[in-house]
């Protein structure tokens, strides 16, 4: 049976896009046990591998069926479309322990033996420390396994969903879903996806957060039950070429007119980007790439907008035609 999302008249009101660094850290943490995702992130895989060995993840890991319910309590959906990593897991710690008591079971017994286990059995013995624990090894595993590599992945998760924001603009909703996979199909105000999974759900009028993620693919994942917002998880553009190195594609008659750093600057821009971002990319200090951008959006090249807490560049229609020698 597949995922089925039933909208309701209010329901299109009610979308958004949305990007969690706290989901990101824990489907790396699922990744790490799941070979089936591993062939876009050897890289990711190999520098993380001692750090990853040092992590006690076991609890987390319990809690991960390979099919069925993972606590809604630990990923909750993002308040905002930039939310930080320390803002969504100050909202874990806080979670009510009965509440995350019943969520943890749930998920436990999904999985065969887990909830009789001596690591169930005292995860539902004593769900308060439960919740701080797991909210520490999601914590540790973040500053381990993802927040050194969160500048690229933050900027390929922002550039989907700018991508996607145009294409809505362009074709509506009822048009964008589809494309946002090949597996989701849109007919009479349902969204299916042809993806594993047993449940329909109706929204109800609480609309649908759509998040592009890099760990889960090739999952598409819908999930979260009240009080929650439903969230459909989908793997994002561009996951292809994340960890490999990028060519040096900046026309030279472009580095003669501008300079070789701000020709780069410019080039690199062909998605939307943060200076962070851009600065991780290209080795240059925040600073300099700071100091290329004022001076390419003055000149008209680049147009600049707050995304959340980031401010994201893009090139304007002269900055592409330099850009590419069109």
């Amino acid at each position: 049976m597949p995922i089925q999302l039933h909208f309701g008249e209010a329901d299109p009101l009610r979308c958004r896009f949305a990007v969690s660094p706290l989901w990101e850290t824990q489907e790396a943490v699922r990744t790490l046990k799941r070979p089936q995702r591993h062939g876009y992130h050897p890289r990711w895989l190999r520098e993380s591998r001692a750090a990853a060995e040092r992590l006690d993840l076991a609890a987390v890991w319990l809690l991960m069926p390979p099919r069925g319910h993972s606590p809604d309590f630990l990923g909750p959906p993002p308040i905002g479309p930039a939310a930080a990593f320390d803002e969504e897991i100050a909202a874990v710690r806080t979670a009510d322990p009965e509440a995350a008591r019943a969520d943890m079971a749930r998920a436990l017994a999904d999985t065969p033996g887990a909830a009789e286990s001596p690591l169930g059995r005292r995860l539902l013995a004593e769900p308060a420390r439960a919740v701080r624990e797991l909210a520490d090894a999601l914590e540790a595993a973040w500053h381990a396994l993802v927040e050194p590599h969160w500048p690229r992945l933050r900027a390929l998760l922002e550039a989907d969903v700018t991508y996607h924001s145009r294409r809505l603009a362009e074709v509506g909703l009822e048009a964008l879903l589809p494309e946002l996979d090949r597996r989701l199909a849109w007919d009479a105000g349902t969204l299916t996806a042809q993806w594993r999974g047993r449940h329909a759900r109706h929204l109800d009028g609480r609309g649908l957060v759509l998040m592009p993620s890099v760990f889960s693919w090739p999952d598409v994942i819908s999930g979260y039950d009240p009080p929650w917002q439903p969230t459909l998880v989908y793997p994002a553009r561009g996951i292809a070429g994340l960890w490999t190195a990028p060519a040096d594609r900046t026309p030279e008659p472009l580095v003669r007119l501008i300079g070789r750093n701000r020709a780069a600057v410019l080039t690199a821009l062909a998605e939307p980007a943060t200076t962070s971002a851009l600065a991780h990319r290209l080795g240059l200090a925040p600073s300099s790439v700071s100091a290329h951008l004022s001076a390419l959006r003055g000149a008209g090249l680049l147009l600049s907008r707050r995304y959340g807490h980031q401010v994201l560049y893009e090139r304007t229609p002269l900055g592409i035609a330099l850009a590419t020698g069109g």
